[in-house]
């Protein structure tokens, strides 16, 4: 069972990208997020051609997620409960042969101490009563997404310059911290200890090329969930195509039993 998650900055922009990574690697779950396409323009018919049942919740040039499956898509969730009607689409939960994926774009927060910051903040804090609420911790659940935090000094390219500031900031990390405390392990330390591995960067500055980078996507998995993940991989080859979204794929593999 492979479940990606991938910010993919727009999917009319990237659908080309998204199809051959479907041909090439085959998941068994595709979480996108940043779709960026109100619900009438979304690609289904694409996606589908390629073998996968779909579920999405957009908006118009900004936001959005998908879930792309392999298998039947189950009691499928949009948002969280108590969501304005005027919410921003960044949340989306589907269950996909045995496993509760909740699929997640968290806010970016902007700069640390404006409105949007504490927003962000709050929302990280909704997100954690609505696990509580919806989900159990006894369950196979998998939470992924572009999480805009890096949760530690050695997700980060230059820790001293990013100290303090949006992304890396003690509060933001700590909210992270609150959202696991669930009962959510993050998956890709448990194979790989080593700094210097990352999935986001600035189209800037040569930011890419230079391996200026910060990992701000995750796949974090319940105990049981965890029990079974073999490997998480980081796709970073996406980032050196034509015209790519300015984060990468990042796969769990998770061993059948």
């Amino acid at each position: 069972m492979k479940i990606t998650t991938w910010n993919v900055n727009g999917i009319r922009a990237r659908l080309t990208h998204v199809v051959d990574f479907l041909r090439e690697h085959e998941p068994d779950v595709l979480c996108l997020q940043e779709t960026k396409v109100v619900d009438d323009l979304f690609p289904l018919a694409a996606l589908e051609d390629e073998g996968y049942e779909v579920c999405f919740d957009g908006q118009k040039g900004y936001n959005g997620t998908a879930i792309l499956a392999a298998h039947d898509l189950d009691d499928v969730a949009k948002g969280m409960p108590d969501d304005p009607p005027d919410a921003d689409k960044r949340v989306l939960a589907a269950t996909v042969n045995g496993f509760r994926v909740l699929n997640l774009y968290v806010v970016n927060g902007q700069e640390v101490g404006s409105e949007k910051y504490a927003y962000k903040l709050d929302w990280m804090r909704r997100l954690r009563t609505y696990l509580d609420a919806c989900f159990s911790a006894q369950d196979d659940v998998v939470v992924v997404g572009d999480f805009n935090v890096a949760l530690e000094d050695r997700d980060v390219h230059d820790p001293q310059w990013w100290q303090g500031r949006i992304l890396c900031s003690d509060e933001e990390r700590a909210a992270m911290r609150n959202v696991m405390a669930f009962g959510l392990e993050d998956s890709f330390r448990q194979h790989h200890e080593q700094a210097g591995i990352y999935t986001w960067w600035h189209y800037t500055g040569g930011s890419a090329l230079k391996d200026d980078g910060l990992r701000i996507d995750y796949v974090l998995s319940s105990p049981s969930a965890a029990r079974k993940c073999a490997d998480v991989i980081v796709h970073k080859d996406e980032r050196s195509k034509k015209s790519p979204s300015d984060h990468v794929p990042v796969t769990a593999v998770y061993r059948e039993e």
